[in-house]
């Protein structure tokens, strides 16, 4: 199971979800401590800003940092819940949640995977940066991209509110 949240809720997902393995997609600045119950080598940080194209002085999400992603999570043995975080729980977390999601199931349509992740995130607005990269690595042809921007920008939010992204059916 896949549970998304803000770094405010980060400690309570952790602790309600029983997770073991946690990402991290948060600004390189930030100090996030990690929660007792995740081991250090079941923890990805990738620090970069939440922006989709230069900007000085910041760090763009890079394929690099999509690479490390999806090596984390093709190593994660999903017997116990995983958890993606950011600041807000908005743009980052949620493009990582649906990156997880495609690579994870690739033979599911990425339009069905938008579509549930608006249904249990009316917030969620992916990073589009980030999700052009995942699509081009999984040779998914734009249909990443083109699904992402048919379910349009998320609800006005400061926050996002927690949510669950099941991984199959």
């Amino acid at each position: 199971m896949l549970h998304v949240c803000s770094l405010s809720k980060l400690n309570e997902t952790v602790e309600t979800s029983g997770a073991t393995h946690l990402i991290t997609l948060i600004n390189g600045e930030m100090a996030v401590p990690r929660p007792p119950a995740i081991a250090a080598e079941r923890h990805l940080f990738l620090a970069f800003n939440d922006i989709v194209g230069p900007v000085e002085g910041l760090v763009p999400p890079s394929e690099g940092h999509v690479d490390r992603l999806l090596s984390f999570i093709r190593k994660w043995d999903r017997t116990s819940p995983l958890v993606i975080h950011c600041w807000a729980g908005i743009s980052r977390s949620t493009a990582g949640a649906y990156i997880t999601a495609c690579a994870l199931n690739p033979d599911r349509s990425e339009q069905d995977l938008a579509r549930l992740l608006r249904k249990r995130a009316p917030s969620a607005t992916p990073n589009a940066r980030l999700v052009a990269m995942a699509d081009k690595i999984l040779n998914r042809d734009g249909r990443m991209i083109d699904a992402i921007r048919s379910i349009g920008r998320g609800a006005n939010a400061f926050e996002g509110t927690p949510f669950v992204l099941p991984l199959e059916g």
